[in-house]
C-alpha cells in the first residue's frame, strides 16, 4: 500500500500527471488496469480563478477513479492558494498536487513548474502556507534540479516536509535534460533518506523489473510510471502483478491492444465529442499500435480519420487481415 495523509492507495504503482494524455478516459482504463493512484494532467492556477471553462472541465473526477491526485501549476503563492482551495472545495479529488516539474518553457517562464527548484525557500513558504488552508493532503511533484549546477533535490524535499507537504514525487532528471539522457536513482535514494514523508520515484521506469529495482535501489514508497504507459495499461497491470506476486503476466496481443483502444476512444468521445475524441486518439493510436507489425501501414489512415465509425473499421481490418494472418488464429470478435 502507499499512505498519503489520510488517503490510501491498494499499491505502490502511480500513474504520473501527463499534460495531454491523463483525461478521466485515460484515468479510468489506468484504474481499472489496477493502478494504486492515479494523476491528473496538470491544471493553471490562474486559469481555475478565471472560471475557464475548458479549466472546469479539466477538474472532472469520475468516483471510479479514487483514490485520485489533481495537479495545479503557477508561480506564486497567492494563486496557488486560491486555486487550491477552490480544488479542495469544489472538485472530489483526493490530493492536491503542486507541480514542480514540468520543464517546457512557457511554465517556466511564468515562475511556475520547474523554475521552483532554484529557491528552497520560497517552495517551503509557499507549502506552507497552502497545506495550512486546505484538508486534502498536499504533495509536490518536482525534479532533482534546474540543471548540474543547481540540484537542490534533498533541500527541496526537505522544504516540502517542512511545509507541511503529505509527500513528494521525485523525477531523477534536471529541468534542463527536459526527457533526455538517464534519470539519476541516487538523487532519488538521497531524497528518501533525508525526509519522513512519502517519497515516489519517477524516471526511467519502461518495465515491471525496473519498477522493482527503482524500489530495491532508491527505498521509495512508490514508483511512479508515464510514458511507458503510454498505449501501454498493461505495463501498469503487469507491474502490479510483479511487484505483489513475483508474477510477469504475458504481454497483451494484438486483438486486446485494439479492443482497450477502442474503449479509450469510446470514453474520450463521450467526454469530448467524436470530433475532438478521434482527433486525439491519433497520437493514442500510435502508441497502442507500438510494436505490432504491419503498423506503420495504417498509421497515414488512422491520421485521415474525422469518424468514430471509420476509425474503428480501420482498427478492426487491420486485426483481421494483417495480425490475424500472419498468427495463423482468427481474430477475436471485431469491436463495433
Amino acid at each position: 500500500m502507499l499512505q498519503i495523509g489520510n488517503v490510501t492507495a491498494p499499491n505502490k504503482v502511480v500513474l504520473a500527471p501527463m499534460a495531454g494524455v491523463c483525461n478521466p478516459a485515460f484515468r479510468l482504463i489506468a484504474k481499472e488496469f489496477g493502478c494504486g493512484l492515479v494523476c491528473a494532467e496538470m491544471v493553471s492556477d490562474k486559469a481555475i480563478l478565471h472560471g475557464n471553462h475548458r479549466t472546469m472541465e479539466m477538474l472532472f473526477v469520475d468516483e471510479r477513479e479514487k483514490p485520485l491526485s489533481l495537479q495545479i501549476f503557477g508561480g506564486d503563492t497567492e494563486s496557488l492558494l486560491e486555486a487550491a482551495k477552490y480544488v479542495d472545495q469544489h472538485t472530489n479529488a483526493d490530493i492536491i498536487d503542486i507541480n514542480m516539474g514540468c520543464p517546457v518553457p512557457k511554465i517556466t517562464k511564468c515562475d511556475a513548474g520547474a523554475r521552483w527548484l532554484l529557491d528552497p525557500g520560497k517552495i517551503e513558504q509557499m507549502v506552507s502556507t497552502v497545506s495550512k488552508a486546505v484538508s486534502k493532503p498536499l504533495t509536490v511533484k518536482m525534479r532533482i534540479g534546474w540543471d548540474d549546477d543547481h540540484i537542490y533535490a534533498v533541500q527541496n524535499a526537505k522544504a516540502v516536509e517542512n511545509g507541511g507537504g503529505a509527500a513528494v514525487s521525485v523525477h531523477g532528471r534536471t529541468r534542463v535534460q527536459m526527457y533526455t539522457g538517464h534519470a539519476n536513482w541516487d538523487i532519488i535514494k538521497e531524497v528518501k533518506q533525508s525526509v519522513s514523508i512519502p517519497v515516489i520515484g519517477n524516471g526511467d521506469v519502461f518495465t515491471p523489473e525496473d519498477a522493482q529495482r527503482m524500489l530495491d535501489h532508491a527505498g521509495v514508497d512508490g514508483v511512479m510510471i508515464g510514458r511507458a504507459a503510454l498505449g501501454n495499461p498493461w505495463m501498469l497491470y503487469r507491474t502490479i502483478q510483479y511487484l505483489t506476486k513475483g508474477e510477469l503476466p504475458d504481454d497483451p496481443t494484438p486483438q486486446e491492444k485494439i479492443r482497450i483502444a477502442i474503449l479509450h476512444l469510446d470514453r474520450l468521445t463521450a467526454l469530448k465529442g467524436e470530433a475532438v475524441a478521434v482527433k486525439e486518439m491519433r497520437k493514442h493510436l500510435a502508441w497502442y499500435l507500438k510494436g505490432l507489425h504491419g503498423a506503420a501501414r495504417i498509421k497515414d489512415a488512422i491520421m485521415e480519420q474525422t469518424k468514430r465509425e471509420a476509425l474503428v473499421q480501420l482498427l478492426n481490418d487491420f486485426i483481421a487481415t494483417t495480425v490475424g494472418r500472419e498468427s495463423g488464429t482468427e481474430p477475436s470478435a471485431a469491436v463495433h
